[in-house]
């Protein structure tokens, strides 16, 4: 009995040990995994258009079905570099345009806050000296645009090698049963990740529409730009549905001479944002997210904490990853029951598995 405790006592401490070393390696090779893992996830995606080409059109082949999902996600991405560049200068223009009114907000805030005002949006500038950080910001647009040519590149060999994996599953697991296994438990894996990226590409594009309609209602400049950023940041758990809250309301403040503006577009984008995150979300998601809300909070800062914003919009993912894999073995399951809402991860495996096949 003593033994068996001893045992179990290393074996826990062991897989403890393990995370943290392996936490310290996620942060020292992010520079090499987050791309990856992006287009890791946005093969995925591209994987489950296809399928479901094929299952609206039996009859064309795999290649062709695959070629259109590729061209249907380059003209969605181009659209969205297009939405990006044809509306910042707008936004741009229109905070230009909107110096007097930030500088009396800032006025009044200051007033009402009983502290000395900053000075005006031109006095802030100088102080900044916003020259010093062009090369900073020049080397970031830099860099974010050779990693999105670099997840490109990944998502391109991924799926052209897509198909010698089942050769390597073949070669790797000799017995039947054991391969069997290892197909079913990666099956498991793609539609659950699958479905978590399908139902927030869905829902956040539900709450994005509502906004657009909402602001083009209330004559917020920039419509089509807060509504795509709003789609964007939902990827973000509980932070970025907050950020799309806010900021349009931040902005119809600046915008308007009236607060009732951004009274309305806040009041209005909350009531958007909670019936689908607590009603539609729900529905759609069922048990293929069988994750306690304190763990999602929690891998959030986790992930942030190692790879940034990149880390933060592969959290989720990333943690319904570890907790299939964790679920496989017996040493590791426990950490996979705490992660879970209802100390049954396999609920989760079953649950996606049923929503891929029923979409």
């Amino acid at each position: 009995m003593v033994a068996d405790r001893s045992t179990a006592i290393t074996r826990n401490a062991l897989v403890i040990v393990a995370v943290i070393l392996g936490g310290a390696a996620l942060r020292w090779l992010g520079d090499i995994l987050t791309p990856l893992l992006l287009a890791v996830f946005l093969a995925i995606m591209i994987d489950g258009l296809a399928r479901q080409i094929l299952r609206r059109l039996p009859g064309l082949p795999r290649g062709t079905a695959t070629g259109t999902a590729i061209l249907i996600s380059t003209l969605v991405f181009v659209a969205c570099v297009l939405v990006i560049a044809n509306q910042a200068g707008g936004f741009v223009q229109t905070l230009t345009s909107s110096t007097p009114k930030l500088d009396r907000l800032i006025r009044e805030s200051a007033q009402a806050l009983h502290i000395r005002s900053p000075g005006s949006i031109n006095e802030l500038l100088m102080k900044f000296n916003p020259a010093q950080y062009l090369g900073s910001v020049a080397a970031s647009l830099q860099g974010f645009v050779s990693g999105a040519i670099l997840v490109l590149v990944y998502v391109g060999f991924i799926i052209a090698s897509r198909h010698t994996g089942e050769r390597k599953v073949v070669r790797l697991f000799r017995s039947r049963d054991a391969r069997h296994e290892a197909l079913r438990i990666f099956v498991r894996i793609r539609d659950s990740i699958e479905a978590y990226l399908w139902i927030q590409t869905l829902t956040g594009a539900m709450i994005g529409l509502a906004s657009w309609v909402v602001m083009v209602a209330v004559g917020l400049s920039n419509p089509v730009f807060w509504a795509f950023l709003i789609f964007i940041v939902n990827y973000v758990p509980i932070f970025g549905a907050a950020a799309a809250i806010v900021l349009p309301a931040l902005f119809a403040v600046v915008q308007f001479d009236s607060w009732l503006q951004g009274g309305v577009i806040l009041g209005s984008l909350f009531v958007i944002t909670f019936v689908v995150g607590n009603i539609v979300l729900p529905r759609m998601q069922g048990d293929s997210l069988n994750m306690d809300p304190l763990v999602v909070l929690l891998s959030l800062a986790f992930w942030g904490a190692l790879w940034g914003l990149s880390g933060m919009f592969l959290s989720t993912p990333l943690t319904v990853l570890a907790m299939i894999i964790l679920a496989q073995f017996e040493g590791s399951r426990w950490i996979a029951i705490l992660l879970s809402r209802d100390g049954a991860p396999e609920t989760m495996l079953e649950a996606a598995h049923r929503l891929d096949q029923s979409t």
